[in-house]
């Protein structure tokens, strides 16, 4: 989709107004149910936007589902968050920015221009949506989740010396910054990877806080007892990988 321009704001003021090419990701696993929704609520005033849905070895209509709402839709056979997302920016059609947005409905896609607002004002080359319990639907953040994200923005903090809020999922990065981080984790380790390398590579980084939804089904990751204990295993693993070493 094409338009003049692209009205973002933070707060309740315009930011800025000018021409950008975004490439929003979505990676999606049997996300049938929720993607519908989820490509119908992006804003669609935002100038050469391409909406990318990476189907990540489905087994329902996720993909027949996406096309039908718009989206691009790219096929990933290798499971993992990380490879799913590394095949959706390798899709992308020269973007200014990248955004990274889930499928099942628990991101609100209202909350773009907050994501992408301070790219564009460059006040930032990394924006992540923070969620915490006040802003979230009753269930939304389970005490996994929230446990979670402590334990890892900790040990975050203990090796690069930034303390996070979240590991949100929702997040915008400019493409020559992601460029610059050589991105390479393929499943659960991806936010890790991408937040610790920003921090020693000197990007300018900040959270904004967004609201969060009870997700559409159940989770991949914290629904189930083996894939809460995989992704915290991995997060965890993460952390002294990318801290430590190149």
């Amino acid at each position: 989709m094409r338009a003049t321009s692209l009205h973002l704001t933070t707060t309740d003021n315009i930011l800025t107004e000018t021409i950008m090419k975004l490439a929003i990701i979505m990676p999606a696993l049997d996300e049938e149910a929720a993607i519908g929704p989820v490509l119908d609520e992006i804003p669609r005033n935002i100038a050469e936007t391409q909406i990318i849905v990476v189907d990540n070895g489905s087994t329902d209509r996720t993909a027949e589902v996406a096309r039908s709402h718009g989206a691009t839709v790219v096929r990933e056979d290798q499971r993992g968050y990380g490879s799913a997302c590394l095949a959706g920016i390798r899709a992308a059609d020269s973007p200014d920015i990248l955004v990274i947005l889930d499928a099942d409905g628990a991101d609100d896609p209202q909350g773009l221009s907050r994501i992408v607002g301070p790219i564009l004002a460059n006040e930032a080359d990394l924006v992540m949506g923070a969620r915490s319990r006040s802003r979230a639907e009753a269930s939304a953040l389970p005490p996994q989740v929230h446990y979670g994200n402590a334990l890892t923005t900790t040990l975050i903090k203990i090796v690069t010396g930034r303390k996070f809020e979240d590991m949100g999922p929702f997040r915008a990065i400019r493409k020559t910054s992601y460029d610059s981080l050589k991105m390479r984790d393929e499943n659960y380790g991806w936010n890790v990877e991408m937040q610790i390398k920003a921090i020693r590579y000197g990007l300018r980084v900040i959270e904004v806080p967004v609201p969060y939804r009870k997700r559409v089904g159940q989770s991949k990751i914290s629904g189930t007892v083996k894939g809460t204990i995989a992704a915290g295993s991995k997060m965890i693993y993460s952390v002294m990988r990318y801290g430590w070493k190149d």
